[in-house]
């Protein structure tokens, strides 16, 4: 049986798409930290058929717009006392930067390593980016 304890003071990232928590897991540097977390996976889920979950035992700074990036259903929940304090709902974000990295080899970006990557909200149905410089596509979905 597993037995994950429950969290103090931290964060539960839930209803990650299953076999994405282990990109979340290792983006957070959570591989090489010093506090208690968990990645479990492919959770029995009501709203999907499987899911993963990320338990972590610390407030640490995350940038949603990234969780929102790789799945807009992923739900941060904030623990305190060992209750939820809040929850915050993920949405695609209007602008990503420095998460992708433009794969145009006439971009900007490749040659001129101080221009930021950016890309933005082409279609939010087809869950699409454009690069800001060259005006390549990419689809949501993984960080780099």
């Amino acid at each position: 049986m597993l037995n994950v304890d429950t969290i103090k003071n931290g964060l539960v990232i839930d209803h990650i798409k299953a076999g994405c928590g282990p990109q979340i897991f290792h983006w957070l540097g959570l591989d090489k930290a010093s506090f208690t977390s968990a990645l479990i996976m492919n959770v029995p889920s009501k709203k999907a058929e499987r899911k993963d979950i990320i338990k972590i035992d610390n407030i640490i700074n995350i940038d949603f717009s990234v969780l929102g990036f790789v799945d807009p259903n992923i739900c941060v929940n904030i623990i305190k006392d060992e209750k939820i304090v809040r929850k915050i709902r993920m949405e695609l974000p209007d602008r990503v930067e420095n998460v992708i990295k433009c794969k145009n080899p006439r971009c900007i970006t490749m040659t001129e390593h101080y221009v930021p990557q950016v890309f933005i909200l082409a279609d939010r149905k087809k869950a699409t980016y454009r690069c800001e410089y060259c005006d390549a596509f990419y689809t949501a979905g993984k960080i780099e």
